[in-house]
């Protein structure tokens, strides 16, 4: 895998397709056009404090989330953006109740691939100026082409994903994915509107000192959280840990990612199920995770082994180092709800 520092993502999408064991060209389209929706979301980030797209949009989305300007956005550009290059057959975002079938022209009856999107992850963080991101998975569909997209081509559990990647809008814009063969990330130059590579074949530490949680609802925590939340903070070996916590799934993430640590969304929340989604946020990132060689847990089993029962199904979501998160998944076995 070439590392050159000047290598763009188009670039890279074209070198390292035939390690893709689909290598048909059509998912490398598909990776084209997310970068394309990203560049046009990042643009409009960019300018939130300068244009009448800050605050909210006023209606609630389908998890009874109230929507801000920017997901209404991000949300349409990524879907129309998606629908005109016919390269999917399909549609799953957080923002809509239900699946949308592509039917665009013959050219996309024939298409493979269906995409499950967050377009804002961390949208609550706008309005202040903090860092937000986005989220995409890939699937093949599982029913014949040809015929229209069904329920079940998304409803697949996350091992069977062909690609996956999230985008942080911050300091500087970087999109990471992998395609199951290892991690990379890619950094915007604004100026000229394209991605370098700039984190060739990204790996999580193995270990960490870095917890990310919401402690604000500690009490509401299952026992074998707590537990695991006092281990961080116990003056013991190189504890205690650093508590990190942004509030976007994407800059957590890829914090602790580059520096070694562990995510927590548990359940016992006002969120009985967890607050994130399996399908859209924690299939993608576990399979990142994975192929950085980190681990993604529900805090006792695989999150990529879970078989979705509904598009915006909720899971715990323990995510990072791997021995951070073997060491949270020992107290939650201790301690079993």
């Amino acid at each position: 895998m070439t590392q050159n520092s000047h290598q763009t993502l188009g670039e890279f999408i074209i070198e390292n397709q035939e390690d893709f064991i689909y290598s048909t060209g059509e998912l490398s389209r598909l990776l084209s056009s997310i970068k394309l929706a990203t560049k046009i979301v990042n643009y409009k980030v960019n300018k939130a404090g300068l244009v009448n797209i800050l605050g909210e949009y006023g209606n609630e989305n389908v998890q009874g989330e109230k929507q801000q300007k920017l997901d209404v956005f991000a949300n349409e550009t990524f879907i129309e953006t998606l629908s005109q290059r016919e390269v999917v057959c399909g549609i799953a975002s957080e923002e809509n109740e239900d699946f949308i079938e592509i039917k665009a022209n013959r050219n996309q009856v024939n298409s493979k691939y269906v995409v499950l999107i967050d377009p804002l992850d961390g949208s609550s963080n706008i309005d202040v100026n903090v860092s937000v991101g986005t989220i995409f998975s890939i699937y093949r569909r599982v029913s014949e082409p040809g015929t229209p997209v069904t329920l079940e081509d998304f409803l697949q559990p996350g091992n069977k994903q062909v690609a996956a990647g999230y985008v942080v809008y911050g300091t500087s814009t970087m999109l990471v994915y992998t395609t199951g063969n290892g991690v990379n990330g890619f950094t915007l130059n604004p100026g000229i509107g394209t991605f370098y590579l700039s984190h060739p074949n990204l790996r999580i530490p193995g270990d960490g000192s870095i917890y990310s949680v919401n402690e604000g609802n500690y009490v509401k925590f299952p026992q074998g959280v707590k537990n695991f939340i006092k281990y961080c903070q116990t003056e013991e070996d190189n504890r205690p840990y650093t508590s990190r916590y942004i509030g976007s799934l994407c800059s957590d993430f890829h914090r602790n990612m580059l520096k070694g640590g562990i995510y927590l969304y548990p359940s016992g929340t006002n969120n009985p199920q967890g607050k994130l989604r399996l399908l859209y946020e924690c299939n993608p990132m576990a399979y990142i995770a994975e192929q950085a060689g980190g681990k993604a847990s529900d805090g006792y089993r695989r999150i990529l082994d879970i078989n979705p029962k509904e598009l915006h199904q909720r899971v715990p979501f323990f995510c990072g180092s791997k021995n951070l998160v073997e060491k949270a998944e020992e107290f939650m076995a201790q301690n079993p709800e």
